[in-house]
């Protein structure tokens, strides 16, 4: 089992929103090294697609201690990706910062992302 505990900030920059996030697992914690190698290896459908929308990298890893940062790391892949860091253990959780840029991921593109990736399954037809 897999708790998850998140918290959005809207930080005061012009787009870009941060979550808090805690994972809690029922059992043994994975390793950090695991987490960061499933982040750094994650592919989805659109990216096996190649579809014009979708990040190259859908989730970035930053290693410097105060990353990600909306306003140096919100524009990551054309603004498709999300850019997590800041991973560590606090006693019995994980815990990392996530940062996605809300217009750009989170309406505009990631609509068209949705529609591109509706399409080639066969939901659209014109």
């Amino acid at each position: 089992m897999l708790e998850i505990y998140s918290q959005c900030n809207r930080d005061n920059v012009t787009d870009g929103h941060t979550a808090c996030v805690k994972l809690k697992f029922s059992g043994n914690n994975p390793s950090l090294e695991n987490i960061i190698d499933i982040w750094k290896n994650f592919k989805a459908l659109p990216q096996e697609l190649e579809l014009p929308f979708a990040p190259k990298h859908p989730i970035i890893y930053r290693e410097e201690l105060d990353r990600p940062q909306p306003k140096l790391d919100r524009d990551s892949e054309d603004g498709m990706a999300v850019s997590v860091g800041r991973l560590r253990i606090a006693k019995d959780k994980i815990l990392f910062i996530g940062l996605s840029h809300n217009t750009i991921r989170g309406a505009a593109g990631g609509g068209i992302l949705n529609a591109e990736l509706l399409y080639t399954q066969g939901y659209f037809k014109f």
